[in-house]
């Protein structure tokens, strides 16, 4: 296999357990933000440190970037911010694996995005996939305790969380490649390495700023949180790295189409960790999702 390949693998796993580690500690003192801040604030540091030795000890001088790496970098990094907060929002409302299953109709709607704005046409095997990955979406949109109408179960508070995020990181994906091809460097490594620590020291200071501002308190808790948000930080650092080499190896499509086996992981970890159970709707939901996903990475090859 290909290196993009077993980067892409490594960085789901170590995805997953970084979501893993948010949701218990969202549970307890920290709030969204706090979850969400805590990736950035023991990864950045670390990775700017890192990448420094790493020039030093190679005698490397540090790529010239352009204003187009800080734009899309940017535009990047508030979109997985959002995004993240989504998805630890989201595990407030419903289980670890249906709310990593929501998040994962970014496929889908990067195919629609792709359709709409860029005018793309859409083979009927992609249609199918598309119809097929609504289909669980709407079945995993309505709670198993809801209670009214059909407009009010599948029009949820889930399911808005669960399409934003999606929508958040099929934008983050593409511009995170369009910065690292934008990096004039030879090595793919250190075209990640550049790129990543540029967009989590952006991230680190508008979360920390957003924080003090709108939720003071919440950088002395994740602080005081650190024996297990360092976990969190370590987590990011080893996910986005396999990401970001992933981005710069292949196309964000096809990185998004491999990373689908993120939904095998997060269902291990909501039975085996988290004691969840499945409803029957739910299984099928995913099954549903799954088969949209698989369609769409045959329609991508």
């Amino acid at each position: 296999m290909e290196l993009w390949v077993y980067a892409t693998i490594g960085a789901t796993i170590f995805q997953t357990l970084r979501f893993m580690l948010q949701k218990k500690l969202s549970m307890g003192a920290l709030s969204t933000g706090g979850a969400t801040f805590a990736r950035f604030a023991y990864s950045a540091p670390l990775l700017a440190a890192v990448l420094a030795a790493w020039l030093v000890a190679s005698d490397t001088e540090l790529p010239a970037l352009s204003a187009r790496f800080w734009t899309m970098g940017a535009i990047g990094g508030l979109a997985q911010i959002l995004a993240t907060v989504c998805v630890v929002a989201l595990f407030r409302e419903r289980n670890f694996a249906v709310g990593i299953t929501f998040k994962k109709t970014e496929v889908v709607q990067a195919a629609l995005i792709g359709f709409i704005i860029l005018g793309e046409g859409v083979s009927i095997l992609g249609l199918v996939a598309i119809l097929v990955g609504l289909t669980g979406v709407l079945l995993l949109s309505s709670a198993p305790e809801a209670k009214g109408s059909l407009q009010e179960r599948l029009f949820t508070r889930a399911a808005g969380l669960g399409l934003a995020s999606g929508l958040l990181f099929a934008i983050s994906g593409v511009t995170y490649r369009a910065a690292t091809l934008e990096v004039g460097a030879d090595a793919p490594l250190l075209r990640a390495a550049v790129t990543l620590s540029a967009v989590t020291l952006m991230q680190f200071c508008a979360m920390s700023l957003w924080l003090r501002v709108f939720e003071q308190g919440q950088i002395r808790t994740v602080w005081g949180a650190r024996r297990k948000a360092l976990w969190i930080g370590l987590m990011s650092l080893g996910g986005s790295l396999g990401w970001f080499l992933a981005f710069t190896l292949q196309t964000a499509a096809y990185v998004k189409a491999l990373g689908q086996i993120e939904l095998i992981f997060s269902l291990m970890v909501s039975v085996l960790v988290f004691k969840e159970r499945l409803s029957m709707r739910e299984g099928i939901a995913i099954g549903f999702l799954s088969a949209s996903v698989l369609l769409l990475i045959l329609v991508v090859r």
